[in-house]
């Protein structure tokens, strides 16, 4: 069964959760995500400072969570609030907006991260002109990205890290897609980041740690209005 569209607040965690109880004294053993993986995993600092995981959300929740993420049949950024999804699914969502991975987020790149408004979309169709090179905003702290498709053997859509703005093929590593795979990085001036063509269906989590409530309101705006865009010219 599909939760219907939220209808949030328009700023920080603006989505329907599920926190899931942390005893500071013990390991969450039934959680999703596999945060000693995270706390394990050296962070990258070269060209920017950045942690791949594969396999952060963990194999024996994966099926459900794909089998519950929302209906998407157009390109680019949904609001959470804007798709119907299923428990599964809500239940992802609700680890990543915890404050476990809040905090194990904030340790792996020593920023802080509490109380910083936080912003989540979500993808599910790639398009041939997605993937430009880009930084991210300068509003935003901390990116994260958790992948959900099956096993990836494209040559495109795998994200690259990048050296540099101006090509990319010049790249430090290459990430495909796979399910259950995180990517995180801290957003800086020389964040370069894109892949190569790719179409057909893509499916990502995406959050962003903001600098500021402002920034976070302009942003969910901005995805709103955009994906209601996309679904009126996909009913057309």
């Amino acid at each position: 069964m599909r939760s219907s569209p939220a209808r949030g607040r328009s700023l920080g965690t603006q989505w329907p959760c599920r926190r899931p109880a942390v005893d500071a004294g013990s390991v969450n053993v039934t959680s999703m995500l596999n945060i000693d993986a995270l706390a394990a995993t050296p962070l990258a600092t070269d060209p920017y400072e950045y942690v791949h995981v594969p396999g952060f959300v963990r194999a024996d929740a994966l099926a459900s969570i794909v089998n519950d993420f929302p209906e998407i049949t157009t390109p680019g950024s949904h609001p959470l609030e804007s798709l119907a999804y299923g428990k599964s699914f809500g239940d992802l969502i609700g680890e990543l907006d915890g404050p476990e991975f809040e905090g194990a987020v904030a340790r792996k790149f020593g920023v802080g991260l509490e109380g910083r408004p936080k912003i989540l979309t979500i993808r599910g169709m790639c398009r041939p002109s997605d993937g430009k090179i880009h930084t991210d905003t300068a509003s935003k702290i901390v990116t994260v990205l958790v992948y959900l498709n099956d096993g990836w053997e494209e040559a495109g859509g795998c994200l690259r890290i990048l050296r540099s703005g101006t090509h990319v093929d010049d790249y430090a590593e290459e990430i495909p897609p796979n399910g259950g795979t995180l990517l995180a990085f801290r957003r800086s001036e020389r964040s370069f980041h894109g892949h190569r063509p790719f179409e057909g269906r893509r499916r990502a989590v995406q959050m962003n740690w903001v600098t500021d409530s402002g920034s976070a309101s302009l942003h969910a705006l901005r995805h709103r209005v955009s994906s209601l865009a996309k679904r009126l010219v996909g009913a057309r």
